[in-house]
C-alpha cells in the first residue's frame, strides 16, 4: 500500500454585508491510500486558529503518516492523538480504501435511496442587512432550522433580528438555534441568556470562551435555555478527561465536529459518554470540502440522530468539488442520479 497527501485551497464565497475578518480561504489537505486497482481519500480539515492541531510541524507529520503507512490504521491513529484533524483524514482515507466505492463509506438508506438528513440554516454574523437578507433566503428556501451566529453586532439588534422571526413564525414552525462562539463575559452571560429566552431559542452553543468549567457549570444550572458545548471540546483527549468535563459542567447538549475531536471514533466517545449523563448532541462540519462533508453526512445518518444537524456548509465556496450532496428544502441529500467528478481521486493526486 502506498499512501501520499496533497494541499488544496477553498476559496470561500464573501458576500457584501459580512463582518470583516471572516475566512476568505481555508487550507486542506487529503490524504491519498493506494493499492492494486484502488484508491482511498480522505480530507485532513485543519481549522487555523481554532484546530488543536494547528502546529509548524502539520506537514511534517503528514510526511511521518505517509512513510509509515504500513503500520496500518490501529498501528497509527493512536499515535496521532495530537493530530485530530489527521486522525479524521486517515481514518476516512481507510474507510474509502477499503469500501467497494471510494466514495461511500458508510452505505446506509442516506446514499442508497435518497434518504434525507435534516439540517439547520446558518445565518453569518455582519451587519443587520446582512444578516436579514440570509434570513429571507434561509426561510424562502424551506428551513425549519435556523442557526444564527451572535456577538459580532449589537446585541439588541440581534435580539431585534429574533423578534421578527417569533413575530412570523412559532417554535413549533421555526426551531431557533444561537451561536455566541464565546463572545459573551461572565459577569453578563446569564442575562443574556434570559433575554434569548423570551423568543423560545432552542439552544445556545458556547456562550462563553472555552476552559472555564465552574462558570460554564454555573451557567447551564442557570439558564433558562440549553446550552451546548461546542469549542469547549476541543482538546480533551483523554476518556476521563471528557468524563470530567461532562460530570462538571452538566450541559445540556453538546457538539461533535470530528475534524475537531479526532475522527468519527473520537466522536463516537462523545457520544457515548453524553448519552450516559442524558445529554444530547448533534453533528456539525467544520468547514470540511464535499469530499469530507461526504464522509461526515454519511456517518451522522447512520447514528440515527433526528435533530437537525449542521450539514449545511457545501456551498460556502466557489471552488468546491463536484459532488452528489445537495441541500433541499432544509434538508441535505445525497442525489444517485449525480456523480463525482470522473478521476476525482487521481486529480488530486496530480
Amino acid at each position: 500500500m502506498k499512501a501520499n497527501y496533497k494541499r488544496y485551497i477553498l476559496n470561500f464565497k464573501i458576500p457584501s454585508g459580512t463582518s470583516r475578518g471572516i475566512l476568505e480561504e481555508k487550507e486542506t489537505w487529503f490524504i491519498i491510500l493506494e493499492k492494486p486497482g484502488k484508491l482511498g481519500i480522505g480530507e485532513c480539515g485543519l481549522l487555523r486558529g481554532l484546530s488543536l492541531d494547528d502546529v509548524g510541524h502539520y506537514v511534517e507529520k503528514l510526511d511521518w503518516v505517509c512513510q509509515n503507512i504500513h503500520l496500518g490504521f490501529e498501528g497509527l491513529f493512536e499515535q496521532l492523538n495530537d493530530f485530530p484533524s489527521i486522525q479524521f483524514g486517515l481514518e476516512q482515507a481507510f474507510k474509502s480504501l477499503d469500501a467497494p466505492e471510494s466514495f461511500i463509506l458508510f452505505p446506509s438508506p442516506f446514499v442508497q435511496n435518497g434518504a434525507p438528513i435534516p439540517i439547520n440554516g446558518l445565518i453569518w454574523m455582519g451587519d443587520e442587512k446582512f444578516m436579514f437578507s440570509q434570513l429571507e433566503k434561509k426561510l424562502e428556501e424551506g428551513f425549519q432550522c435556523i442557526k444564527m451566529k451572535i456577538g459580532a453586532i449589537d446585541f439588541q439588534t440581534e435580539l431585534a433580528l429574533l423578534k421578527s422571526i417569533r413575530r412570523e413564525f412559532a417554535p413549533t414552525e421555526i426551531e431557533l438555534r444561537v451561536d455566541a462562539n464565546g463572545a459573551f463575559g461572565t459577569g453578563e452571560a446569564l442575562d443574556k441568556l434570559k433575554q434569548l429566552a423570551e423568543f423560545q431559542i432552542h439552544s445556545i452553543e458556547q456562550p462563553i470562551k472555552p476552559g472555564q468549567w465552574e462558570e460554564m457549570a454555573k451557567l447551564c444550572e442557570e439558564t433558562p435555555l440549553p446550552i451546548a458545548l461546542d469549542e469547549e471540546l476541543i482538546g480533551i483527549l483523554d476518556v476521563t478527561k471528557k468524563k470530567s468535563l461532562l460530570q462538571t459542567v452538566k450541559p445540556q447538549y453538546i457538539i461533535l465536529k470530528p475534524s475537531l475531536l479526532g475522527g468519527f471514533r473520537k466522536s463516537r466517545e462523545w457520544i457515548n459518554l453524553a448519552e450516559s449523563h442524558q445529554i444530547g448532541w448533534w453533528v456539525t462540519s467544520a468547514l470540511e470540502s464535499n469530499i469530507g462533508l461526504n464522509a461526515l453526512a454519511q456517518w451522522t445518518y447512520s447514528l440515527n440522530c433526528q435533530r437537525p444537524q449542521g450539514l449545511g456548509t457545501g456551498s460556502l465556496y466557489t471552488n468546491n468539488f463536484q459532488s452528489p450532496l445537495e441541500v433541499s428544502k432544509g434538508k441535505l441529500f445525497y442525489r444517485s442520479t449525480k456523480n463525482w467528478k470522473d478521476n476525482l481521486i487521481q486529480e488530486i493526486c496530480t
